[in-house]
Formats: C-alpha cells, structure tokens, sequence
C-alpha cells in the first residue's frame, strides 16, 4: 500500500471517530436537556400542584370562618381516613366537614375538614399577639387539600392546622369597621381597647386619655379628618404602663407611622389585618338572619295598614295567640307619632315598649321565661315593618322604663341578661339599666339618646324649651354612624361635613349644657346608617353636648359578663402547615 493511502485511511478513519464523537456529544446534550426539560416541567407541575392544594386549603379554611361570622358554628362529620378511602365511594363525610372538590389551575382538588377541638372556657388572647388579653372561645381544626394532575395523579397533598378564635365586638371600648374619630373638645378617657378597620383620627381641645391597645388597619392621624387641622390638647395613649403623649401635630393633622410608635411596646399596632365582621343585614327582620331567628320575642309595629303592633312567628306571619296577649298587658307596648326628630326633620312613627312592662308581661303570660339563659339571656326584636322599611323613612323605636331591667311581679326571677335588637333608628329615654346592672345591650341602624326630661310636647320648639337633666345609660351599643365628607379614607378628608366623631356616637335632642350623661359599656359601628339620613350637627335646634363621664364596661372583659347574643369578630390563626412530599 502506497504512503498516500496509508495516510488517507487514517485521516478517514479519524473523521469517523471525531462524528462520533459530535454524535455522542450531541446525543448527551440532548439527553441532558431532554432530562432538564422533564425535571423542569415536574418541577412546574408540583409547582402548580403545591399552589392549587394550597387554595384549597385557604377555601375551606374560609368557609369555617364564614361560618362563624353568620352566628353559626361548623357541624358535620368528616371522613373516614383509617381504610384511605376518604372522598370516595359513600365516604365523603357530612355537613361543613365533607368533602368537597374544586378545579385550581387544571388541577382537581379534593378538600375536607376535621374538627380537633374547642375551648369549653373563654380562652385569654396571650401576650405578645395583635388582641392580646380580650376574651373569647377558639376552635381548632385541620383542614386537609389533594391536587391531583390532570392525569389523575398526586401532584400534591397538604394539611393546615388552624385555631379559630371568636371574640366578642363588645370588648372594646370603640371599634369601627369605618374611620373612626376621636375629637373631643373637653376631657375624654377612654379605659378599653380601641380598633378600627379603617383610619383612625385623635384630638381634643383638653385632654384625650387611652388606655387601652389600639389596633390600626389604616392610618393613624393626629388632628382631625374634616378639616386639615392640629387641636391644641394632649393625646396620651398608656405605652403600657404609663399615659405618654403620641407625637404632636402643629398647624395641620400629622400621619403617625409604625416607626413613631414602637416606644409604645406593641399598645399601638398599625398596618394590622382587616377583622371579618357581621354582614350590613345582619339585624334585618326576616327568616335566617340571627337577632331576628333567636329573639324571645319579636314585636313589629306594622304600618302597612291600620297602625298595629304585632307579634311576629320566625317566618314573620302574626303570632295571633301572643299578638292578643301583649294587647292585654297594660301600658307595655304601643305607638306614637308625637316626637319631632330635629336632625330628621320630622315626627318619627314610633313603636313604644315599656321595659318593665314587657318584663312583667312575659313573666305573667308565659309568653317567654325571662330568666332564659340561652345566648346569655333574653334577646327582643323590636321593629317597624311599613311601605318605606327597607329605604329612608321616618320609623323608630322607643324603650321606657328600662332603669332596672327587672321584672317588678313578687318572685319573678331575675334576668340574665337583655339585647335588643332592631334594624330601625333606636331611641332610649330615661335611665336605663343604671340599677343593678346586668349585661345589656342596644343593636341598631341608629342609635338616640333622651333624658329623663325628655317630653315629646317640647320635641319641635327651640332647644331652650328642651332642657336636659342627668342620664344614666348602661348598655353595649351597636349602631350606624355617619361619614365624614361622605367617604371613607382620604377621599372624605377636608370635605367639612364632620359626623360627630365618637363623642356623638349616641344621638342627642336637648339642651345639655351643665348636665351629665353617664354611660358604661362599648361602642361599636360597622356602617353608615340604612334607613336615617339627617346630617350631624350641633347647636340651635338640635342640641348641645352633655358632661361625659363615658367609660368602658370593664366586666365585659369577662366573655361570660357580655350582653345576650353579642356580635363577633372572626380570625384564624395557624398553627401547622404540612406537605407530604413522598406520593
């Protein structure tokens, strides 16, 4: 063989090797990205797998607390997990507990819940957390998510280890699922806890003392919201253990931030989760909503005709039986339209019920026992039903004789407790509950006061003709408040239109110049009133401010001390979060 094809061989022969070489290489980096691509798609898979489980963790973790929220509690029966079977076949539990799938991003997702326990007892918020100290009950559950692919495969199985907490909105001195507006021109002290679901605004011409936690979710302001300016008064909120004065405005209203009040030891939180509050119809009057199903007793005045008052069944026809027995108590229930409501302009179609009256009445007729400890005792629905109900009207209701909530029949039991509830304007005349208090409690669109000089024959005369004397009220109250500017936030500051803040939650009608309005229990406003609309205002021929020895009721601290059926406020709270990573 020549040298020449020697040597053309061998470079054949080496051309071969190097394309197999590149063969090879390019085989190996095919496979690579071919195995790079199948991790990197199982990797987005589970990815979309974990997240899809995980919604439906956060579902149903969310229908329990809807539940609470509604005034029920979670009932049902949860799978058997012991043969691995839950969620098919017939093994699919019952009630809030079953399970229940949904469809997350192409993924099919199987969920069920198990209830683990409660607490028998009130149960203390510990220390260290956003409501630390307040009262209330807790449920613990697990809640438990499968994702399977779209080929029916395990993509991802997660479980949620959760407490449900229940607290009472009576145990603040103030909270507001609204802006909430602290702007007192004499001295205020406020000894509760103080929330609001939107901003908060604080000033006096004097002094304002807080002492309790505040929790913020919006803005913190020092000055007013109606118009941009500082009050010349301390604010001094306890940090805890001593009142110290929050930074000061000059001129306008300042923002106070989260760094501002770290000082404060954790007694001002901002920036803080909105709470989950009572739908706006929760006091309506018709079947499934909570005040009206539990009542004792539900007294209607009904206007659709001629004026009559009523007892009303649970589906809202007429209790004809109770409806002739109230007519035969004397002086216990009736109607009226002789009082003018200044700040309405005009005579308010009144249903009338004497507090001890009906008492004694209940006793009497049996109709109900008044020594009923069912939601903490006595729940009455009292209402107006009428063509305008459901719009701006001119209806309300008026308590009398409510000094001491007790009936006055020799050897009547004593009363627990007592709500009332209507989803109308709410007037209190004279003291009431002032003599040996017990949990009481006022849920209202709007929320009047009248003292014990009140006189309807003077109600449309100049306010001089409406002299108030001193007035003790002893109640939680739940009521509509107005909004400054008409909006919510910055888009109602400096609008004028000033609601009356805090210090004008309860509605006045006389001259109170010189005289005190003492009052022990919370207040509470979630919304704009639904069926009033007059505007606040001050003066001639409305009414001027009383002395205010207003503080918060201390025994409400005590989730066994709150009025009958009191509203609530829902949150979760995690404790474990689990993912099985072996399918």
């Amino acid at each position: 063989m020549r040298l020449d094809d020697r040597q053309s061989g061998f470079a054949l022969l080496t051309m071969l090797v190097l394309l197999a070489l590149l063969m090879g290489l390019i085989l190996t980096h095919f496979s690579l990205t071919w195995i790079e691509l199948s991790t990197t798609r199982a990797s987005m898979n589970s990815f979309v797998g974990f997240y899809a489980a995980e919604a439906g963790l956060n579902v149903r973790a969310d229908l329990v607390r809807q539940d609470f929220t509604g005034y029920s509690q979670p009932a049902g029966t949860s799978p058997d997990t012991s043969s691995g079977t839950q969620c098919s076949g017939s093994n699919n539990g019952t009630g809030d507990f079953a399970c229940a799938q949904y469809a997350f991003q192409d993924r099919s997702v199987i969920t069920w819940v198990e209830e683990t326990g409660f607490s028998q007892n009130p149960i203390v918020v510990p220390r260290g957390e956003t409501y630390k100290n307040l009262h209330g009950h807790e449920y613990h559950y697990i809640v438990y998510s499968n994702a399977m692919s779209p080929k029916n495969l395990p993509e991802a199985v997660l479980e949620m280890h959760f407490k449900s907490r229940v607290i009472p909105l009576f145990q603040f001195a103030a909270f507001y699922d609204k802006d909430l507006e602290i702007l007192a021109a004499e001295d205020l002290f406020l000894e509760g806890p103080l929330h609001t679901n939107g901003d908060l605004y604080v000033g006096s011409d004097n002094t304002l003392d807080i002492m309790g936690q505040l929790t913020v979710v919006g803005n913190l302001y020092h000055g007013r919201k109606d118009a941009d300016v500082c009050m010349s008064g301390d604010v001094q909120v306890a940090d805890p253990d001593d009142q110290t004065a929050i930074p000061a405005c000059s001129g306008g209203r300042a923002t106070i931030s989260a760094p501002d009040v770290t000082a404060w030891n954790g007694m001002i939180n901002l920036d803080v989760t909105p709470l989950t509050l009572p739908p706006a119809d929760v006091l309506d009057p018709v079947a499934g909503k909570p005040y009206w199903n539990s009542a004792d007793i539900r007294i209607m005045l009904d206007l659709n005709g001629i004026p009559t008052v009523e007892v009303r069944h649970v589906d809202g026809t007429i209790n004809v039986a109770a409806t002739a027995t109230l007519a035969a108590c004397p002086t216990t229930s009736g109607k009226s339209t002789t009082l003018y409501d200044n700040r309405e302009g005009t005579n308010i179609s009144m249903l009338e019920i004497n507090v001890q009256g009906l008492l004694n009445c209940l006793h009497n007729s049996g109709l109900a026992s008044i020594d009923d400890t069912t939601d903490g005792g006595l729940v009455w629905y009292l209402g107006v039903d009428g063509p305008d109900s459901s719009v701006v009207n001119n209806y309300g209701v008026r308590v009398k004789n409510g000094a001491e909530l007790v009936s006055t029949v020799p050897g009547a039991p004593a009363v627990a407790g007592l709500t009332i509830a209507s989803n109308q304007a709410v007037y209190i005349q004279g003291d009431y509950n002032a003599v040996n208090k017990i949990p009481a409690g006022f849920l209202a669109d709007s929320l009047n006061v009248l003292s014990n000089n009140w006189s309807d024959a003077n109600s449309s005369l100049a306010l001089a003709s409406r002299p108030a004397t001193d007035t003790t009220i002893h109640a939680a109250l739940f009521a509509g408040t107005d909004s400054t500017g008409g909006a919510e936030g910055v888009a109602g500051q400096d609008s004028a239109g000033y609601n009356g803040g805090l210090e004008n939650f309860m509605r006045l009608h006389e001259d109170w110049t010189g005289d005190t309005l003492t009052y022990l229990g919370s207040l509470v406003s979630l919304r704009t009133p639904r069926y009033v609309d007059g505007v606040w205002a001050y003066g001639d021929p409305y009414y001027t401010g009383p002395t205010r020895a207003w503080n918060f009721d201390l025994d409400f601290e005590d989730a066994l001390l709150i009025p009958p059926l009191s509203p609530m406020f829902v949150y979760l709270r995690q404790e474990l979060f689990v993912r099985q990573f072996e399918l």
